[in-house]
């Protein structure tokens, strides 16, 4: 008896031990587990202070080179030369009537000046002074002499955001350096870049030129704001949903996304690679559409065929781009998935009614199954992985509040985003699909895109009118509202080349009419569209023009011909 009572005894002290223990070491674990959280975290905001010093000292280098140079040139008439378009700068450097200090020092100036409103900017390039030194050797140039501004995602010898060096792969800058061009600063981007808004937990929220309390859009939000702020002439953004065309409508100028393939896209880094179903383009940002006209010529030469021969080697078609032959245009108001804003409406209308009494010819178009084309080719290719990828990039960083709306519902168990689908919307509630469904989904695209092709011949169009998002957006509500996507999206999956042109401001008249607006579903996304692009009045509206792809100069022939005629009815 007495051998089982110290028998029980014995065995509950181990238990005991064995619990104090256990006990220990989940605290050791746990602890552990927070020092190395503690480590991770202090790395990831030592790598944020980095860069936001290197900004501010690069900032202030240029902040100081700039007074230099004017104390030496007092009489430099800055005002003259910002107020020239892109096309009159150029032929001025040309002719030897302006000199490229002169131009490069004005736009830093105004550069600095417009960062300091609008938070655009996240650094500047230094390389660009020493570039000013020895510029005279590319003076054949077709932008010789001209300050450009890169979306921070296309590499240069900065580096990028996400922290990846130069490793020569930065064809597009170098093909503008080999063209006279300076590129002398970078600017802004959200984080994730699928976003219509553009602030990251680094350098912060960019703000829109017309109005400190909307966003400047994304994801090149930046250039947008810029170039709409006057601190740059021209501008190079990337877009993948969007990300030029978007932030262009919001800032009030002209953007362009070519065909995807037409320019090369070797240095300008994606959020993910390997995803195929909706490509990216970089392209130009700039005031008026011969800028980005001129642009897309410096581009497409022998220089950016040889640095990268994926590329078709096919220069600018100055022809096409100069016709005035009449087109046949297709136009729509409503894509059936969004309604638009009374104001993207009127603009719609208004140029239609400008584009027949030039001459051409109006008939309606609409998109093909446009729900098939949200759920099944959008949404199902960009997050094929459940946005596992797109998490993965983000793991140990802190979120912008714009994009946790966007990305914590993906963060839900599968069991629970299957359950809140109906509440969720297609985008938070897609789900992880195996290779094969993932090939079929890539056939299902290439249908799609034959299928729209054939539509556009039976309607006989050479190019068409469509809406985009506007006007700008609220701030936080960029990561909420989801739904506007298929107006610029889908022309980044059918690789359509797409440009947008600013033809109109927000009316009184716009924002009593939106008080009545409901939407096609009528559900809470439509009424997120609603408080998105309320308070606007003054604020500016774009059309988009679409083209075939490939057919990138009869794109920009049709946007020069809508801002022509825009300009035209004002006089």
């Amino acid at each position: 008896m007495e051998n089982v009572k110290e028998f029980v005894q014995k065995m509950e002290m181990d238990t005991r031990v064995a619990a104090l223990m256990t006990g220990a070491a989940c605290a050791v674990g746990a602890l552990v587990l927070l020092v190395r959280k503690g480590i991770s975290h202090k790395k990831t905001n030592d790598k944020i202070q980095i860069a936001r010093d290197r900004r501010t000292e690069s900032l202030q280098q240029a902040e100081l080179a700039v007074l230099r140079y004017k104390e030496s040139r007092p009489s430099i008439d800055s005002a003259r030369i910002l107020n020239l378009s892109l096309s009159e700068l150029t032929k001025q450097l040309k002719s030897g009537s302006l000199t490229p200090e002169d131009v490069f020092y004005s736009y830093m100036e105004k550069t600095l000046d417009v960062h300091k409103n609008l938070n655009c900017c996240t650094g500047v390039l230094l390389e660009s002074f020493d570039q000013l030194k020895t510029i005279a050797s590319n003076k054949d140039g077709l932008l010789y002499g001209v300050p450009v501004s890169i979306k921070e995602n296309i590499m240069t010898n900065y580096g990028t955001l996400t922290g990846l060096l130069n490793l020569n792969f930065y064809v597009l800058v170098q093909v503008l350096k080999r063209q006279g061009a300076i590129p002398f600063v970078k600017t802004n981007l959200p984080q994730g870049l699928l976003n219509y808004d553009c602030g990251n937990p680094i350098y912060g929220q960019t703000v829109n030129p017309h109005n400190f309390q909307k966003t400047s859009g994304g994801s090149s939000g930046g250039e947008g704001a810029l170039v709409g702020g006057g601190g740059s002439v021209l501008g190079l953004g990337s877009d993948i949903g969007g990300s030029i065309r978007i932030p262009a409508a919001f800032c009030g100028i002209s953007g362009f996304k070519p065909t995807a393939g037409r320019i090369s896209s070797q240095g300008v880094k994606p959020i993910y690679r390997g995803q195929k179903s909706v490509l990216s383009s970089a392209g130009p940002m700039a005031k008026d559409v011969e800028s980005l006209a001129l642009c897309m010529q410096a581009l497409l030469c022998d220089h950016m065929f040889s640095l990268d021969p994926t590329i078709p080697p096919i220069p600018f078609n100055v022809q096409v781009y100069e016709s005035t032959k009449p087109l046949r245009i297709g136009y729509l108001e409503n894509d059936g998935y969004l309604q638009p804003s009374p104001s993207m409406v009127r603009a719609i209308r208004e140029v239609k009614a400008l584009l027949e009494q030039a001459g051409h010819t109006l008939v309606p178009y609409s998109p093909l199954k446009i729900s098939y084309l949200v759920t099944e080719l959008l949404i199902k290719g960009v997050f094929a992985d459940g946005a596992a990828t797109l998490l993965k990039k983000l793991k140990g960083s802190p979120l912008d509040p714009c994009l946790k709306a966007q990305v914590l519902p993906y963060y839900l168990p599968k069991w629970l985003k299957k359950a809140l689908s109906f509440l969720l919307k297609p985008l938070v509630s897609s789900l992880p699909i195996s290779v094969s469904d993932l090939w079929e989904q890539h056939a299902a695209v290439e249908d799609y895109i034959q299928e729209m092709i054939a539509e556009w011949r039976r309607c006989n169009i050479d190019v068409l009118l469509c809406p985009v998002i506007g006007p700008a957006f609220n701030h936080l509500y960029c990561g909420r509202v989801t739904t506007a996507l298929t107006c610029t999206m889908i022309y980044n999956l059918l690789t359509f080349p797409a440009g947008v042109v600013p033809v109109t401001t927000v009316t009184a008249e716009d924002e009593q009419e939106l008080q009545h607006y409901t939407g096609i579903y009528q559900d809470r996304w439509d009424r997120l569209f609603k408080q998105a692009v309320s308070q606007s009045e003054g604020l500016p509206v774009a059309v988009q023009c679409v083209a075939l792809p490939w057919q990138d100069e009869l794109c920009l022939r049709f946007m020069k011909e809508v801002e022509q005629l825009v300009k035209q009815s004002r006089k």
